[in-house]
């Protein structure tokens, strides 16, 4: 590997080799795969060692890069575009979903989640859990919550556990006329439970997207889906569909 002399220019220099580094995971590296050592890394490109962990560490912020315990720093997968649209409304599990279901257990949800579902205080509802998964990655895990009414017909033949019994849930739900969804979006810090399925420390950055699925006139179900923020984007628009994005120089027009 030889050595690649930046040349001088205006902005700060680690700005510049991250504009460099980011060239050179376009076409030199694979996603997934390992870059150098921050020593063979700085040698290459002439700087000090302290440049190079800002250029990385913003490349990182980017979704570009991720640094992952006992493995090293890997060229990250494209990012998972999050469409926030109105215009098209699908109930979860449908044709081009791309969420996996887990598992489904009858719970007690949170207060806040039983006042938005209109149940009782110590009603338990059907609680679907998802995962999203983006070249062999977790990306985001989801909370899905279904109150009883919104499913009448499901029996434990028709559930007996498991990612079945999840199935089996979507599938009724989906018998109902969806008259529309909202959707909300906030910045986030993974929990201990979402940061272990999601393979990132607590306190991560997340977003979480909380969508409110309305049939009747009342909710019919409620998702709290979060995000790895270092690997997705909102995407704004009316198409209502998830996506998978190129990097950034790709994705620039």
């Amino acid at each position: 590997m030889g050595t690649t002399q930046l040349e001088p220019v205006p902005e700060p220099k680690y700005w510049h080799l991250k504009t460099v580094l980011s060239e050179a995971l376009d076409s030199e590296f694979a996603v997934g795969e390992i870059l150098p050592n921050e020593r063979d890394l700085a040698a290459r490109f002439g700087v000090a060692r302290a440049t190079l962990r800002q250029a990385l560490e913003q490349l990182e912020l980017e979704g570009r890069l991720q640094r992952r315990r006992g493995v090293g720093t890997t060229v990250a997968p494209p990012r998972v575009g999050v469409a926030v649209g109105t215009e098209q409304h699908v109930w979860p599990g449908g044709t081009g979903d791309d969420w996996q279901p887990v598992d489904s257990t009858p719970e007690v949800p949170p207060a806040s989640v039983a006042a938005v579902l209109e149940t009782g205080a110590d009603e338990a509802v059907h609680l679907v859990r998802r995962s999203r998964v983006s070249h062999g990655q977790p990306v985001a895990a989801e909370l899905l919550w279904v109150p009883a009414s919104s499913v009448p017909d499901l029996t434990a033949i028709d559930a007996p556990a498991g990612a079945a019994r999840a199935r089996a849930v979507l599938r009724e739900l989906q018998r109902r006329e969806l008259e529309g969804r909202e959707s909300a979006v906030e910045l986030g810090s993974a929990r201990a439970d979402d940061a272990k399925q999601l393979d990132r420390l607590p306190g991560a950055p997340v977003l979480v997207v909380t969508t409110r699925y309305v049939s009747e006139g009342r909710t019919a179900a409620l998702s709290v889906a979060t995000y790895r923020a270092d690997t997705c984007r909102l995407t704004f628009g009316d198409s209502g569909g998830v996506e998978i994005h190129e990097g950034p120089e790709r994705r620039a027009s």
